[in-house]
């Protein structure tokens, strides 16, 4: 334990720092935390508006590297006095707390009758803690877990083997790893699915666009996962089951990358806009030689689906000696109905 004005040292992500930071205010604590160069800077920018001290360290290196996040909060807590390193990753107490809160909300929340659990994997904290209170109630539950291609977990679980030729960049933040943290449990875990980068993002920005919850990126990939493997396994399936899946994260902490365009253009996650030239512009203005007009004598419906169909919002109106009249606008048409 640590005395009062001790301090937390921390690997992560994001969401176990921003949850620690909160604490250590309440308790006078000093906070330190690694974590990766991958991670948003809305993230770390929150870490640091709460007080604490974030250190970034480099993403591509061995988890053994002296570099690497974990490495270096465990050096700084040998070497700062009254200081504890919580390590989420191997620390019971992360799986534990779900086994006492998220577990049992889930089963109240469905009445029981929860069928299915979707959750993507980091620590493992979340999908094993929750996993082993729904099993303990109903051992038909099917838990699966949703990786990142380019973490471990995946092939771990279906072949148990740990390849380290299957890491690699990955740009979906908050899940997956290179390492395998003693608080994941593979034998409470039914299925393992690996989502795509770019499956993640698309699903991401629709979830937020058609439901209007502004999820993050691992909620995103959470879904994705969820959606191929109800794909895959689709006869299986009843109308009475009932599959939750797990939303851990924000998308205000991805407002410079999944919720930017640009950035999602240039990473292939969206279609390039097509370039277009002054000298194409110039061109087909001059094809459009034809002036769209409307006569004086034209019904009001007949001239709408014009403007409708040509996708212009006025029109001039000219007579039969080819005379400027006047002059239709959807502005002037509104003013007219109300």
């Amino acid at each position: 334990l640590i005395e009062p004005g001790g301090t937390i040292i921390e690997g992560t992500s994001g969401n176990t720092g921003a949850g620690l930071a909160i604490a250590a205010i309440a308790k006078g604590y000093r906070c330190i935390f690694t974590t990766t160069d991958k991670q948003s800077q809305e993230k770390i920018d929150v870490l640091r508006g709460l007080g604490a001290e974030v250190l970034v360290c480099p993403t591509n290196v061995e988890p053994e590297d002296p570099r690497s996040y974990y490495s270096v909060a465990r050096r700084l807590s040998e070497e700062i006095p009254n200081s504890i390193y919580l390590n989420q990753y191997d620390n019971p107490s992360n799986a534990q707390v779900h086994y006492e809160t998220t577990g049992p909300e889930l089963w109240e929340q469905t009445e029981e009758q929860i069928t299915h659990f979707v959750a993507g994997a980091g620590t493992g904290g979340t999908i094993s803690g929750t996993a082993r209170y729904l099993k303990e109630q109903n051992e038909d539950i099917d838990v699966i877990g949703v990786d990142p291609n380019g973490s471990v977990f995946y092939k771990y679980f279906h072949e148990g083997v740990f390849d380290e030729d299957e890491i690699h960049p990955y740009f979906t933040e908050g899940v997956g790893e290179d390492i395998i943290p003693e608080n994941m449990d593979f034998d409470i875990i039914d299925d393992f699915v690996q989502v795509e980068d770019k499956s993640a993002m698309q699903m991401t920005r629709r979830i937020a666009r058609e439901e209007g919850l502004f999820i993050g990126q691992s909620c995103g990939m959470a879904l994705a996962g969820a959606a191929q493997w109800l794909d895959d396994h689709r006869s299986e399936l009843s109308p009475e089951d009932i599959v939750v899946v797990l939303f851990p994260d924000s998308g205000f902490r991805y407002l410079s990358k999944t919720y930017n365009d640009e950035w999602m253009r240039n990473h292939g996650f969206l279609e390039k806009k097509p370039d277009v030239t002054a000298d194409e512009v110039v061109n087909l203005r001059r094809k459009q030689t034809d002036v769209i007009s409307a006569s004086p004598d034209d019904e009001l419906g007949d001239v709408i689906e014009e403007m409708t169909d040509k996708g212009i919002s006025q029109m001039p109106v000219i007579d039969d000696d080819h005379e400027v009249v006047g002059s239709v606008t959807e502005t002037g048409i509104l003013n007219h109905l109300i």
